[in-house]
């Protein structure tokens, strides 16, 4: 954050400076007047020191560098919540009505959630929690589960055995043990939370062999590109697109919100 200030900094010093320079009254000079131009009504000129100026109110008063720079973030944050709920508009189909997505909760509920997540991620288990809890409790959240393995091989293997898993009606005996792993995945650690949950390990590594199961998550990706996802976990309340973790209290409020709307 002090290096982001400090650039923004110089670069209003800069522009101070570059302004100060060609408003400088040896440039003016060299602009010849129009013979037949009324004199031009008195203005401020530029000083010559404006970068200085400009360098040394800053330096007084650090505070407007923090305002500018969280008024940039609420700006970009505002432009990306409108790509993203454009991208939901466009993407319904694939968003909520693929028949390829696993999905848990109450399959006729009046609220959809849908979760992009990848099996490593800290924060996805963290929002795991508070999914699991408040949408048990609530009884009427179906949620939609899109792969989004970004962080690695481990990632990708897991994905595949969640998806292939669902041949064995055990997607959400998986899920929830990989989310609940805790230490780093690989192939083996994987395999054995598989045969924790009671799932056939032959013929889940057959299944995960399925060239299906890489296109799906490969439209996930597409998917994930679409709305803007740039890490996950990642979420769409409603219509409502909501990137990182999430804790119980702030998702409730985000269901209540998806009810009115």
């Amino acid at each position: 954050m002090r290096s982001i200030l400090l650039a923004f900094m110089a670069g209003l010093v800069i522009v101070g400076a570059v302004a100060a320079i060609r408003t400088s009254p040896s440039r003016v000079a060299a602009v010849p007047a129009a013979p037949s131009a009324p004199p031009p009504a008195a203005s401020a000129s530029v000083p010559s020191d404006l970068g200085n100026s400009i360098r040394a109110y800053l330096m007084a008063n650090p505070e407007v560098l923090v305002d500018a720079m969280q008024e940039l973030e609420r700006k970009q944050d505002s432009q990306r919540d409108a790509v993203a709920v454009k991208a939901i508009g466009q993407n319904e189909a694939e968003l909520f009505r693929d028949p390829d997505s696993p999905i848990s909760g109450n399959p006729a509920g009046d609220v959809t959630i849908v979760e992009f997540n990848d099996y490593q991620c800290p924060y996805c288990k963290r929002a795991y929690q508070a999914v699991k809890s408040v949408t048990g409790a609530d009884g009427k959240v179906k949620i939609i589960y899109k792969d989004l393995p970004i962080l690695g091989e481990p990632s990708r293997i897991a994905a595949l055995a969640a998806l292939a898993s669902i041949k064995q009606g055990k997607h959400q005996a998986l899920h929830n043990a990989l989310m609940e792993f805790n230490g780093k995945l690989d192939r083996e650690k994987i395999l054995q939370t598989a045969v924790s949950v009671g799932i056939d390990v032959a013929q889940l590594e057959k299944d995960m062999e399925d060239p299906k199961l890489k296109q799906i998550i490969d439209r996930n990706m597409a998917l994930a590109a679409a709305l803007g996802v740039r890490g996950t976990p990642a979420f769409v309340i409603g219509k409502q697109f909501v990137p990182g973790a999430v804790d119980a209290e702030s998702l409730k409020a985000l269901i209540a919100d998806a009810r009115k709307s």
